[in-house]
C-alpha cells in the first residue's frame, strides 16, 4: 500500500550521532516534529533546533518550505536560524581575529537562507557589517598614510571631521573608535594647523570618557590620544586644561572608574604627570623681589596673607634665587590660605622659642619647594621611558601645592624633635628630603596616606634606619665578605646568563617605529630551545605568544657576526635629535649576521626588556653582559646569597684578619685505649 501523500520518507543527521530515518507527516507542525528528533536523541531544548538541507544550499526548513521536501532527502539538525544569528552576531565582534574570521564566511553561506537573514537583520546585523566595513578601511588608510608618500596637512577638514565624529558618536563600534583615534594621534604631531582643529573638534571630556569604559584597548588610544594633544600644547593651552580636568584620569579608592591598575602604569599616565607638573616650571624659574611682590600679595590678597611680611626677615639671597622662584611664593600662599589654622600654628610656635631656635617659615619654604621640585622633577622634560610612578598623583586637583602644605608641617615637626637651631638649618632639610623620599619609595595611593606614613617616619626613625644601612655596608665590606662576593660571582653570572636565554627563548613582541610614530605593527622573536636559530615574523595584534613554528624567518646564531645599540643601528642614524626620537635611540638595537651583513633592528618595548636582550645576544656571541640590568641582579643575588649563608653569624663581629693556626701539642699521646671498655 503506498504511504500517504502527505508523508515523507527521510533521513536526519548530527554530527556525532547515529542518522534517524523517519517518516514525516507534513500536517503535523514542524515544532513537534522537531521535539520528536531531539526526544530521540535525548536533546533538551528543542525550540533551539532547526532542521536545514546537507546540501549545499543550506536552506532552513519551516512551515513556508516544509511542502517542498521529497522522498529521500536527507536534512541536518542544527542549532536554530535565532540562536546562530546570536552567534555570529557575537563572533564579528569579537577581538580574536580567527573567531571573526570564521563568523564571517559562515555569515556569508547562511545569509542565502531569508529566514537566517531577517534573525541577522533584526539584531541590527548590517550596521555591524558597515562597521566592519569601515574599521578595514580605516585601517588600510593607515597603512597607506605609513609610508608617507602623502602630507597629513593634505587632508581636507572634512575628511578629519568624518573621522572625529567616529570618536565623538557614543553608539560607535570600538574598533572603529580605536582606529580613529591612531589616525588624529598621528595628525596632531604634524602641523600646528591639524592640532588646531583636533583639539577643537575632540573635547578632553570626551576622551575623559572613553577612559572610563572596560575595553582596555580603547582606553589606551584614548590615552594616547590625550598625551599627543597635551604634547603639541602650549603651556598656556595646558593649563586652561589644568589638572582638574585631567586628575580625574586615574581617581583612586572612588571606583568611579574602571582602568585596571595595569593601565595606571602606562607610560602616558607618567607623560601626562610630568606634563602637568611642568606647568608650574615658568613660576618655578621666575626669582621675586621680596620688598615689592610680598607686600603687593599682603594689600590685595586680604589680612589674612599679612603675616607674609615675615619674608622680609630672611636673607635677599634666599629670596630671589630662582629655582625656586615664584612658586615658593605661591606654595606660601596656598598654604596660609587653604589651611589657614596650620598655617597660624607653625607661625604662633616659632614665634614663641628663643632666638635662633624658630623654624625659619621663608627660608624653610623656599628650601623645601626646591627639594619637591628636584624629586619630582618639575621643569626636567618628561620621558616616555620613565619609571618613577606617584599613583597620589592622579587623586588630587592641587596635588603640589597640597604636597608642600604636608610637607611644610613636617619641616616644623623634624626641627621640634631633632630641637634645631638656625645652624642646623640644613641638616634638618637634609632630613626632610630623606623622609619624602623614603615615603614616595612606598608608592602611598593618596596624599591622606602619605601624609600618615611621613609623619610616621620621624628623626629617631631616621637614625635607627641610617644605623642600620650602615652596619649593614660595614658587614659586607669585611675583608672575608668581600672574599666571598668573588667567589660567588662567576656561580651567580652563570645564572644570570641562563636567565637570559631563558627569556630569549619565551621571546617578547616588538612593534615597527616608522618616522610617523605608527606603532601598530607587530612582529614576534623568539630564541629555539637549544639555542641555535632565532625565529622571527610578524604577528597580528592580541596574539602575545604565537608558537615557533608559525613564524618563518630564521637566523643561525652561528651567523651572527655582532651586536649594535643605540646610534650604530642602521634604522636610528636619519633620527633627528628630538626627545622622541631619543627614546627610540636608548631602546634601539641590531643584529649584524651573514657574510652579507644584512642586519635585523629592534625596538625594545622597554628599557627592560632592552637589557635582557642585548644581555641574552651578547651571551650568544660569547661576549660579557654590559646592560645595567646585569650589576642590578647581580647585587641583588649576591645580597640574598650572603645573608643565607651568614644566618649563623649574626651578632658575631667578623675578623679582618684570620685567627692564629694554634701550636701543635707537647706530644701526641692522647689516644683512648679502647682494651679496657670491654672489662
Amino acid at each position: 500500500m503506498p504511504p500517504p501523500k502527505d508523508v515523507v520518507k527521510i533521513a536526519i543527521q548530527m554530527v556525532g550521532a547515529i542518522p534517524q530515518l523517519i517518516e514525516l507527516q507534513q500536517s503535523k507542525p514542524l515544532a513537534a516534529v522537531l521535539k520528536d528528533v531531539c526526544d530521540a536523541w535525548s536533546l533538551p531544548n528543542a525550540e533551539r533546533y532547526a532542521l536545514q538541507y546537507t546540501d549545499g544550499r543550506q536552506t532552513y526548513i519551516t512551515e513556508l518550505n516544509r511542502g517542498e521536501i521529497k522522498n529521500g532527502s536527507i536534512l541536518r539538525l542544527t542549532t536554530s536560524p535565532d540562536q546562530e544569528a546570536e552567534r555570529l552576531y557575537s563572533g564579528i565582534q569579537s577581538n580574536n581575529v580567527d573567531v571573526k574570521t570564521d563568523s564571517l564566511k559562515k555569515l556569508a553561506s547562511l545569509s542565502q537562507d531569508v529566514t537566517f537573514a531577517q534573525e541577522f537583520i533584526n539584531r541590527n546585523g548590517l550596521k555591524q557589517i558597515f562597521y566592519i566595513i569601515l574599521a578595514h578601511t580605516l585601517k588600510a588608510f593607515m597603512e597607506l598614510m605609513e609610508h608617507d608618500f602623502v602630507s597629513w596637512e593634505t587632508l581636507s577638514a572634512a575628511f578629519i571631521k568624518k573621522i572625529v565624529s567616529y570618536v565623538n558618536m557614543n553608539a560607535m563600534d570600538a574598533s572603529v573608535q580605536q582606529l580613529s583615534m591612531s589616525i588624529l594621534e598621528n595628525m596632531v604631531p604634524s602641523s600646528r594647523v591639524l592640532f588646531e582643529l583636533v583639539k577643537k573638534e575632540v573635547t578632553v571630556d570626551r576622551l575623559l570618557t572613553h577612559l572610563q569604559v572596560t575595553n582596555a584597548q580603547l582606553q589606551l588610544k584614548a590615552m594616547a590620544l590625550l598625551i599627543a594633544l597635551l604634547l603639541a600644547a602650549t603651556d598656556a593651552e595646558r593649563q586652561v586644561w589644568g589638572e582638574p580636568r585631567v586628575a580625574v584620569l586615574f581617581p583612586l579608592g572612588c571606583g568611579a572608574l574602571a582602568i585596571g591598575p595595569w593601565v595606571w602604569r602606562t607610560q602616558g599616565s607618567l607623560l601626562t604627570r610630568s606634563l602637568l607638573l611642568n606647568l608650574h616650571e615658568r613660576r618655578m624659574r621666575t626669582s621675586m623681589d621680596p620688598y615689592s611682590q610680598v607686600w603687593e600679595l599682603s594689600y590685595s590678597s586680604g589680612s589674612s596673607l599679612t603675616a607674609l611680611g615675615v619674608l622680609l626677615h630672611n636673607p635677599a639671597e634666599d629670596l630671589r634665587r630662582a629655582p625656586p622662584g615664584l612658586l615658593a611664593l605661591d606654595n606660601m600662599v596656598y598654604f596660609s590660605r587653604h589651611t589657614p589654622s596650620a598655617y597660624s600654628r607653625f607661625i604662633l610656635e616659632n614665634s614663641s622659642r628663643e632666638d635662633k631656635h624658630e623654624c625659619p617659615f621663608a627660608r624653610s619654604s623656599i628650601q623645601l619647594t626646591l627639594i619637591l621640585c628636584e624629586i619630582l622633577h618639575v621643569g626636567e622634560p618628561c620621558s616616555e621611558t620613565a619609571q618613577a610612578f606617584y599613583p597620589m598623583f592622579f587623586g588630587q586637583d592641587h596635588f603640589f601645592e597640597e604636597l608642600f602644605c604636608i610637607c611644610i608641617q613636617l619641616v616644623n615637626k623634624t626641627w621640634k624633635e631633632m630641637r634645631a637651631t638656625q645652624e642646623d638649618f640644613d641638616k634638618v632639610l637634609q632630613v626632610v628630603r630623606e623622609q619624602i623620599t623614603r615615603t614616595l619609595s612606598l608608592k602611598p595611593t593618596s596624599l591622606e596616606l602619605f601624609k600618615t606614613r611621613v609623619n610616621a617616619l620621624n628623626y629617631s626613625e631616621i637614625l635607627k634606619l641610617r644605623q642600620t644601612e650602615r652596619l649593614h655596608q660595614e658587614e659586607t665590606l669585611a675583608v672575608p665578605v668581600l672574599e666571598l662576593r668573588e667567589r660567588l660571582k662567576p656561580e651567580l653570572l652563570e645564572l644570570i646568563r641562563q636567565q637570559r636565554l631563558l627569556r630569549l627563548c619565551e621571546g617578547t613582541l616588538f612593534r615597527k617605529i616608522s618616522s610617523r610614530r605608527r606603532q601598530d605593527k607587530l612582529w614576534y622573536c623568539r630564541l629555539s630551545p637549544n639555542h641555535k636559530v632565532l625565529h622571527y615574523g610578524d604577528v597580528e595584534e592580541g596574539v602575545h605568544s604565537p608558537p615557533i613554528e608559525s613564524l618563518p624567518e630564521k637566523i643561525p646564531v652561528a651567523d651572527m657576526k655582532a651586536l649594535l645599540v643605540g646610534k650604530e643601528c642602521p634604522h636610528t642614524k636619519e633620527k633627528s635629535s628630538g626627545k622622541q626620537n631619543k627614546d627610540v635611540l636608548e631602546l634601539a638595537f641590531s643584529i649584524v649576521y651573514d657574510v652579507e651583513e644584512y642586519c635585523l633592528n629592534f625596538v625594545a618595548p622597554t628599557r627592560y626588556e632592552f637589557c635582557l636582550w642585548t644581555d641574552g645576544l651578547n651571551v650568544l656571541l660569547g661576549k660579557e653582559m654590559t646592560s645595567e640590568r646585569t650589576q642590578t641582579d647581580l647585587d641583588v643575588l649576591l645580597s640574598m646569597e650572603l645573608k643565607l649563608r651568614l644566618l649563623d653569624l649574626e651578632n658575631i663581629s667578623i675578623p679582618d684578619n684570620p685567627p692564629p693556626v694554634p701550636k701543635p701539642p707537647s706530644n701526641l699521646n692522647f689516644c683512648y685505649d679502647f682494651s679496657h671498655a670491654e672489662q
